[in-house]
């Protein structure tokens, strides 16, 4: 009898920074589906976005790492950093299943996703080989996708935190140290980023 897969989500993002709405949508994936544990990996290039506006890798990384490390069931992964660039989620997931054979890899995704989701390299093979766990984002919905067999909406509570609102924020000086883990914001005014 084969050895059952540790199921493992794979919550990709830029986490510039991780604020209080990834975390929220983490606990609420690891508690109310059938997930053992989450890595959050973090993405050197999304080749989606603009560099520029990205803060240096290892800083993100760190931030993640903070933001983590006092839940085991929650892992930082800089695994995207040493493959080839820009990254593409196919890539990531041969790479993860030929060095993770006892792990099922299901994709964590926000639903803004979908509109654009044709434009994902071999978008085709994503949809046949994994499943992919949706959680609701404002004003976004899964479109052709709703009802696939392998996308399965996840009844996560509405978050409207976005990074893009952290950093206006903190470069306009308000104190945001709630939308934020305790350590991470603290590193944040620490080094000054985003000022």
């Amino acid at each position: 009898m084969s050895k059952k897969k540790r199921k493992t989500g794979l919550f990709f993002g830029s986490f510039n920074p991780i604020h209080m709405g990834h975390m929220m949508i983490a606990n609420y994936m690891i508690e109310l589906t059938d997930l053992h544990d989450i890595w959050f990996v973090i993405s050197p290039h999304n080749p989606l976005k603009k560099k520029s506006t990205l803060l240096a890798d290892h800083h993100r990384y760190y931030m993640v790492q903070l933001a983590v490390e006092d839940d085991a069931r929650f892992r930082a992964s800089n695994i995207e950093f040493d493959l080839p660039q820009p990254s593409y989620t196919i890539d990531t997931l041969t790479y993860l299943n030929e060095k993770y054979p006892d792990h099922q890899f299901v994709l964590i995704a926000g639903s803004d996703n979908f509109p654009s989701f044709h434009k994902w390299k071999n978008y085709q093979i994503l949809l046949d080989l994994y499943e992919i766990y949706v959680y609701p984002r404002p004003g976004a919905s899964l479109g052709e996708y709703a009802g696939h067999p392998h996308i399965k909406l996840i009844k996560a509570p509405l978050i409207e935190i976005s990074s893009s609102f952290i950093r206006k924020a903190v470069k306009a000086k308000l104190d945001i140290r709630y939308f934020l883990p305790a350590k991470v914001y603290k590193h944040i005014v620490d080094m000054h980023f985003y000022d």
